[in-house]
């Protein structure tokens, strides 16, 4: 039996993971912020060497954006440091890590969807505090999986859940029409995961459902999905609703697992569908 260790148990992509995972295949170690301070090497390299996964998942991150702005230091000392103490306990007892990043990486000034050789060029202190983790995980172990994704929605705060929270109360709701990415189940990350860490197919990866689409489109169908009669208007970033600083353009291209055609996942308004469902069940 695999032992997988997830730090960030606690957040949407680590309940994903327990939630799709078969628990009679995989021992699981879970992990969070109140059980363990990952910006500690010493008490992350305790950690791993008492339970010596063979797999450490990642899923931790300080991921308030206007909040990594005004406190820069947290940002990379949870983003960046926590990746490396966790990716060198990874390198010292042979695990396999799997780094979460985000498309932030980028700069969000492209016309089209961002491929995994494209230059990252992060504009956010968020963006760059995931990108220098990312590159502590590529310097301390060679057994890694990066793992790119955006607009990630699942059973904790996201903008699906804030949506509909915030017509309850708003009959005019203004979303951004000039944002685009692709909306993304954590449990269709998750399952992802679940698939390549059974793989030597090392690397980064891009990783969201297919498709993309507006904040605005994305908020309108929600609404539909819902049966809700609130009236969406579109707007600029600056006047919108549910807006923090993002890529205006976070549309990213899941390039290599289209070449090495092992791996697909569903069209994004499939994937909400069955969220929003769950969500009424």
């Amino acid at each position: 039996m695999l032992k997988v260790w997830i730090n960030g148990a606690g957040g949407q992509l680590g309940q994903a993971l327990n939630d799709v995972i078969d628990h009679m295949e995989f021992e699981i170690f879970n992990s969070d912020v109140n059980e363990l301070d990952i910006t500690n090497v010493d008490d992350v390299l305790s950690f791993g060497k008492i339970n010596r996964p063979d797999i450490i998942i990642n899923c931790a991150g300080f991921t308030d954006v206007d909040a990594c702005e005004k406190d820069p230091k947290t940002a990379y000392r949870v983003n960046a440091l926590g990746a490396r103490n966790l990716s060198i306990v990874a390198g010292q007892i042979g695990a396999k890590m799997v780094q979460l990043s985000t498309d932030d990486v980028f700069d969000g000034k492209s016309d089209s969807p961002y491929k995994e050789f494209d230059f990252a060029t992060p504009c956010s202190v968020y963006g760059k505090s995931k990108l220098a983790g990312e590159n502590y995980v590529k310097e301390f172990t060679s057994k890694h999986f990066i793992i790119r994704s955006n607009w990630v929605y699942g059973k904790r705060a996201n903008f699906v859940r804030d949506f509909i929270k915030l017509s309850q109360t708003q009959k005019l709701i203004s979303i951004a029409s000039d944002q685009y990415g692709s909306p993304t189940s954590a449990n269709e990350l998750a399952k992802f995961i679940l698939y390549i860490i059974e793989t030597n197919e090392y690397g980064t990866y891009h990783a969201t459902c297919t498709g993309s689409c507006s904040r605005y489109a994305f908020a309108k169908e929600i609404a539909r999905l819902t049966n809700n009669d609130v009236h969406i208007e579109a707007a600029p970033s600056a006047e919108a609703h549910l807006t923090s600083i993002r890529p205006a353009y976070a549309v990213l291209d899941n390039f290599i697992l289209s070449i090495d055609d092992v791996y697909t996942f569903p069209d994004w308004k499939d994937a909400l569908a069955t969220y929003v469902k769950e969500m009424e069940d």
